[in-house]
């Protein structure tokens, strides 16, 4: 039993909130305070403070499951990677390594993600590998990369934002999914500086705005072109610095130039003085910054959108400059460190290319293989599941539920229940767990030691508080014993230092550069900032805070730009539509999104019974008028039908949205799964599916 306080960090969401771990009177462990971490100061939402309760083996998985005449009966760890080992061995004797795919998450930690990606590619040999933070920040990723030359969710700590001029706030409702970080925007507010918030519903985060913008779903990108109009018309450019330090100027601006206010509010239905009026409160203060989440970036134009988003800041001489610049807002817990260390499609370890043989080059020999052996680039997260039963025939997934997550989600159930084998690793019987041939039972957060890298790019160690249950392995372990019985015996320790060691080696000298980051260091400093490099060999130096080690990057881009040349690069981008529009067979568009007391797919939250207290299941927020005109009341069953599906759910009408447009959060299952309705139409440099606008119709359940 765990007899000492353990500083550790929330399971939940990016901000990866501190928090200390004490003895539980009846036995387990309860949330206390831990305010010396900077990013919440001691404070937690209702998810990080009940974190312990899916600790509980009444909520949990104790035991590996495999499937016996249809039906999931327990089994020894034996017989259960045993059972993956061979179905894994008779796939790719069948039909190849790329019948084999790879399924990540972005809560697994930066230890798990390494090795997973390093399972896929060295013992496995398939290109198939892709993750759920694919889903998440993918487009403002590509975006980032394209103009700064690197991605790292905020090139700033949180506590920059307080002490900024302005800030645009797109797409994001932190006051419900990451409610401690809404204390930085309350504070920007209190010192003077003004809020603007771009969301088609009146959240909890756009009643505290200065100003709040109302854009039709998809119309984003529509609304930074007219925006940026106005700021060449108005005069606000800042010429020297576009001067100095960017580049593509001139395209942009002309493409901008075609998106004058009037085009501007009759494709998003803001009028122009409130257009005007965001330009001036934007460009008014010395410094201002642009903040995108998942309502931008989870668009099949969300690349060109984030870009679009991004000028705003170069036009005005606000990136790379003290308390100005683009940020984004990542979602998952580890999202920023799960796509950095080689569980995406196309990355390598420390962010490195696939297709770059300098990269394939320097990662073979810290894996000891040959660079010509370490397959390509392979499909991206919808693209995958999409390929199930195809060209892929086994899967291994860990740490994700895409029956309730992904989009067009009865499609993707179909494809897993299309597979010839199914194995999946997690905490709790999932929906898609639910689906498999083998279920792993896997080690949670408290139970286990590991990195994972926050949404300013902060490297933060968790700590093990307790041991787990009897029964339940790390997935490190998973992927020890499933290596051994495919063959490589070597290069898949369980222990997560030892692996996070290797991984400071393979990540050295790329854009995440995590050599001079140790386990000592972070439990000594709190947290690092990438790019961290040693400074000497690979890997060798940098073992603790002091000795002239590197002291972390908290601040990006404040003397050049990560491109070639350290200029910034300019998108020039022009509205399109969205994937699909409204017509008289679909005349509403929908928009999914997260509430307050629940996470994700749910698969875990939905388990701890004050959280369902709060929210208990799903609904659909719709304006009074459109209530009336389908004759619906508050609390009615009302039925929401897309292209691809049909979902039910009680009404809840509110005037915090617009009239053409309605809004399901994504947790549940069942006859509420909003993602049976989603479109998954794809960004074409992202690979970003487009959940956050389709069009649909509304029945009333009578």
């Amino acid at each position: 039993m765990q007899t000492t306080v353990t500083p550790t960090h929330c399971p939940y969401c990016a901000l990866q909130c501190g928090m200390n771990l004490v003895p539980a009177a009846g036995g387990g462990v309860e949330v206390a305070e831990r305010a010396d971490f900077p990013v919440n100061r001691g404070a937690l939402c209702g998810k990080g403070r009940t974190a312990p309760e899916v600790l509980s083996s009444a909520v949990r998985l104790t035991s590996p499951l495999v499937r016996r005449e249809g039906e999931l009966v327990p089994a020894s760890w034996d017989e259960a990677l045993d059972r993956i080992a061979e179905a894994l061995t008779r796939a790719r004797t069948a039909h190849g390594a790329d019948s084999l795919g790879v399924f990540g998450g972005g809560g697994l930690t930066n230890e798990k993600a390494y090795a997973l990606g390093k399972f896929a590619r060295v013992v496995l040999g398939t290109s198939q590998i892709d993750y759920n933070g694919r889903f998440c920040m993918s487009s403002a990723a590509a975006a980032g990369t394209a103009a700064f030359g690197l991605d790292r969710g905020l090139p700033f700590p949180l506590e920059d934002i307080p002490r900024t001029g302005c800030v645009i706030l797109v797409g994001s409702n932190p006051a419900e999914t990451m409610p401690p970080a809404l204390r930085y925007f309350t504070e920007l507010r209190e010192n003077g500086g003004t809020l603007i918030v771009v969301d088609p519903r009146r959240t909890r985060t756009a009643e505290q705005a200065d100003l709040h913008l109302a854009p039709r779903p998809g119309t984003d990108l529509a609304l930074a072109l007219g925006l940026l109009h106005l700021i060449v018309a108005e005069g606000r450019t800042d010429e020297e610095y576009l001067r100095e330090r960017t580049s593509g100027w001139a395209e942009a601006r002309a493409a901008a130039m075609a998106h004058w206010p009037e085009y501007v509010e009759r494709i998003t239905g803001v009028p122009v003085p409130l257009l005007r009026e965001a330009v001036e409160l934007f460009c008014a203060p010395e410094a201002a910054m642009v903040l995108t989440a998942r309502g931008p970036e989870q668009q099949s134009k969300g690349t060109d959108t984030v870009g679009a988003w991004i000028n705003l800041c170069l036009a005005t001489g606000r990136a790379g400059r003290p308390l100005s610049g683009y940020g984004c807002l990542t979602g998952q817990g580890n999202g920023q460190g799960g796509r950095e260390h080689g569980q995406k499609a196309d990355q390598l370890p420390g962010y490195r290319k696939l297709t770059d043989p300098a990269a394939r080059e320097h990662v073979a020999r810290v894996w000891g293989v040959d660079p010509d052996a370490l397959p390509g680039p392979g499909r991206s997260a919808y693209e995958l599941l999409d390929a199930l039963g195809g060209d892929i025939r086994a899967l291994l997934l860990m740490g994700s539920n895409p029956v309730v997550s992904a989009p067009r989600a009865a499609h993707v159930e179909e494809r897993l229940r299309s597979l010839d084998f199914l194995a999946v690793a997690d905490v709790v019987l999932s929906e898609t767990a639910r689906l498999a041939d083998v279920v792993l039972p896997v080690t949670q957060w408290a139970e286990e030691t590991g990195t994972t890298t926050n949404l300013e790019g902060r490297v933060l160690l968790r700590r093990r508080a307790l041991p787990p249950p009897e029964g339940a392995r790390s997935d490190l372990e998973v992927l020890h014993g499933l290596a051994g019985r495919l063959g490589v015996e070597k290069g898949f320790p369980t222990d997560p230092e030892e692996v996070f060691e290797e991984l400071r080696w393979a990540s050295a000298g790329g854009p995440a550069d995590y050599s001079g980051i140790s386990y000592r260091r972070l439990a000594e400093e709190g947290g690092v900032f990438w790019p961290c490099p040693a400074e000497g060999a690979e890997g060798a130096e940098g073992e603790t805070a002091g000795g002239g080690a590197h002291p972390g990057t908290p601040r990006l881009f404040l003397d050049r730009f990560a491109t070639g040349d350290g200029r910034a690069r300019f998108a020039a981008v022009s509205h399109r539509a969205a994937g699909e529009d409204t017509d008289e067979e679909y005349p509403v568009l929908l928009t999914t999104g997260r509430v307050l007391a629940q996470y994700q797919s749910g698969a875990q939250t939905r388990r701890v019974a004050e959280l369902n207290a709060a929210a208990p299941g799903p609904f659909v927020e719709m304006h009074p008028r459109l209530a009336e005109r389908l004759g619906v009341a508050d609390g009615q069953e009302v039925a929401v039908v897309s292209r691809r599906g049909r979902a039910v759910a009680p009404a809840r009408v509110t005037s915090g949205i617009r009239v053409d447009t309605v809004f399901m959060p994504f947790h549940w299952a069942g006859a509420g799964r909003a993602n049976v309705l989603t479109n998954p139409v794809l960004d074409p440099v992202s690979r970003m599916p487009e959940f956050k606008v389709c069009a649909v119709r509304l029945e009333a359940v009578r």
